[in-house]
């Protein structure tokens, strides 16, 4: 039986979440803060401690480790477990102040530090499942960074557990902790021949015993307008504004469809994110998702279809729309490899819990490790409310996931 300690978990995470990580998608250096080292250089150390001796962290803030095999079986596949050390840009990481409440008992928990913030069961249905046990939050006026610092704690947990009981048999266990995942970015420098793993598993996911196989394929748009600039004191028929353009363009946008806060389930959406300009010229950035690729390029060919309708109203302006790939969805890759998601779901069946399998309404760095070489589902770590106020974890769920990492290696060993 493997157990790992709630206890244990909380102590680990409560010292990572202090730390400050969040990411900047202002900047183009990478990472994209220097205060995330500050919690790799951590982890590093650590690893060390644990006499992981091989762990290094690399200028772009990524630790790599290897837990070398102990098995006699030969060419079991080395696998890599990974997580982000970054938090979101959407709330404040700054002085983070955890509070672990060991035993919830149901009642509302206004948060002591903005008496606004209060968590209850009625928009957290989750919570009826952690009564009577352990649930982190923080204090109100930042978010918690359980997404994704459980994943870390999770797996510096379980990285313990097989340093600690080495009578557990497993292949190579291969651990990676990347930064600038939430701005988009955290496969960008990674050296995939360094890691040396061939299946992967992030821990960047929700409720206890969820697994996901399949997230949205992305893309990044840009519609931008070439306005007729001239002196506003003369512009009688003359000056075309390329800002009022693109007020157009957003307004003949669908009111009630085709966007995030219209959508859900397996629908896919257009979403503006920003929009920078002058009156001579103006740039409106988009996201664009849909599980299928057939999915997106319809729903380019529909936004380039409007956004050209509008501009051509507008004598003399123009328009130029731009297309960037982000990912895709990692459905396609996993399922030519059956059995890394087969020995997930047995895994999280061997911590006791039930496995709901799941597709993510956006991305994880597993998207783009599975098209780079290394098929990767993501597991639970059980966050909840992330990227807000109002973030929470339960402990028990951050031990489970532990639990269910050492079930895997386990596994592949058994297999092997």
């Amino acid at each position: 039986m493997i157990y790992i300690s709630p206890d244990n978990m909380t102590e680990r995470f409560v010292r990572y979440v202090q730390i400050d990580t969040q990411s900047d998608p202002t900047s183009t250096a990478h990472p994209s803060s220097e205060k995330q080292k500050d919690l790799s250089k951590l982890l590093h150390r650590e690893l060390l401690g644990m006499g992981i001796t091989n762990a290094t962290t690399d200028e772009y803030g990524y630790v790599y480790a290897t837990i070398p095999g102990n098995s006699d079986k030969k060419n079991i596949p080395a696998i890599c477990f990974c997580a982000h050390v970054d938090t979101a840009p959407d709330c404040s990481g700054t002085n983070v102040k955890p509070i672990h409440h060991r035993y919830y008992d149901g009642v509302d928990i206004v948060l002591p530090d903005d008496a606004t913030q209060v968590l209850t069961m009625r928009t957290s249905p989750y919570l009826k499942e952690h009564i009577n046990h352990g649930i982190i939050t923080a204090s109100g006026l930042t978010l918690l960074g359980a997404d994704d610092k459980s994943g870390v704690a999770a797996i510096m947990e379980a990285a313990l557990y097989f340093m600690q009981y080495p009578f557990i048999k497993h292949g190579d266990i291969k651990i990676l902790f990347t930064s600038d995942e939430e701005v988009g970015q955290g496969t960008a420098k990674v050296d995939m021949q360094k890691l040396g793993a061939q299946f992967g598993y992030t821990l960047d996911g929700g409720e206890a015993g969820s697994l996901e196989d399949e997230t949205f394929s992305a893309d990044a748009a840009a519609i931008i307008i070439s306005g007729v600039i001239v002196h506003p004191g003369y512009a009688k028929d003359k000056l075309v504004n390329a800002l009022k353009i693109a007020g157009a363009v957003l307004d003949a946008l669908p009111k009630n469809e085709w966007s995030p806060e219209t959508t859900s389930g397996r629908e896919g959406f257009v979403h503006p994110v920003a929009v920078n300009g002058i009156a001579e010229k103006a740039t409106i950035q988009f996201i664009v998702r849909d599980f299928t690729v057939a999915g997106l390029q319809q729903h380019h060919d529909r936004l380039k279809k409007i956004s050209t309708k509008v501009v051509a109203s507008f004598t003399g302006a123009a328009m130029e729309y731009t297309v960037t790939e982000q990912y895709r969805n990692m459905k396609e890759v996993l399922d030519q490899h059956p059995q890394v998601v087969a020995y997930a779901e047995e895994a999280i069946q061997r911590a006791g819990l039930t496995v709901k399998k799941e597709s993510i309404r956006g991305g994880t760095d597993g998207s783009r490790f599975s098209y780079i070489g290394m098929p990767c589902p993501n597991i639970f770590t059980g966050m909840q409310n992330i990227h807000s106020k109002l973030e929470w974890i339960g402990t028990k769920d951050m031990a489970k996931a532990a639990e269910t990492i050492v079930h895997l290696g386990m596994i592949w060993e058994e297999k092997g």
